[in-house]
């Protein structure tokens, strides 16, 4: 199997248990700190592809620019919706892993061994 990739946030717990646990396994994936390096629009729109959701699933509603983009409008595209994360990679929610075609959030953090 190719090496897993993992989009990876150092600030938040989730992301630091996901990533420990894969490296517990033996696992070394590639640690993208996406909010430095974020995903290209299409990158996102593989990524979403390769979890089975939408953009809407995968923003993380609780940030502040949520709502000061008025991201909570049902009017808006998936484009409008990808473009937002792009822009604004904190809205990324966190952590992915991506392994082969399939991709799955650490959230809890072993779920991303369903994958592996």
């Amino acid at each position: 199997m190719a090496r897993p990739t993992i989009y990876h946030n150092p600030r938040c717990s989730k992301s630091r248990q996901t990533l420990a646990l894969l490296e517990e396994r033996g696992i070394e994936p590639l640690v993208v700190d996406y909010l430095k390096a974020p995903p290209s629009a299409a990158e996102l729109q593989a990524i979403l592809k390769k979890l089975k959701m939408k953009p809407r699933d995968l923003i993380r509603k609780g940030e502040a620019v949520y709502k000061e983009l008025g991201l909570d409008s049902e009017k808006l595209t998936d484009e409008k919706l990808i473009r937002a994360m792009v822009d604004n990679p904190i809205l990324i929610e966190r952590p992915i892993v991506v392994a082969g075609g399939k991709a799955k959030i650490g959230r809890p953090p072993e779920s991303v061994l369903e994958i592996l």
